[in-house]
């Protein structure tokens, strides 16, 4: 199995007939690199940040991806509206939060 350029052959010459199960060998050491490095953490990402829009509720301190801190004031099906300050509320998408923040976090700040 070589993955070095063979040597030059002369005009004219056949050429030897290529090792398929290298490159068939190769092409399947791509596919597993590329899964597991590229793919999959990916996909783990998406579940997690949808299962995190999925379990916001009312209550829940949040940092949007903006870098904003606020309190989940009210939560439809696309939005949320979160409480900055008193009276200073902000709408935002879901997809737009970050993490959810343990309880108590904006008041140590």
């Amino acid at each position: 199995m070589s993955f070095f350029v063979e040597s030059a052959m002369a005009e004219g010459a056949a050429a030897p007939a290529g090792d398929t199960s290298s490159l068939l060998i190769m092409m399947v050491i791509f596919a597993a690199v590329f899964y597991f490095m590229i793919w999959r953490p990916q996909a783990k990402r998406t579940k997690d940040h949808k299962n995190l829009m999925a379990g916001l509720s009312k209550g829940d301190e949040v940092v949007t991806n903006g870098g904003i801190i606020g309190k989940i004031a009210k939560v439809s099906d696309d939005f949320v509206t979160i409480t900055l300050a008193d009276g200073v509320d902000t709408h935002f998408q879901k997809a737009a939060v970050a993490s959810v923040l343990p309880k108590g976090t904006i008041k140590s700040i």
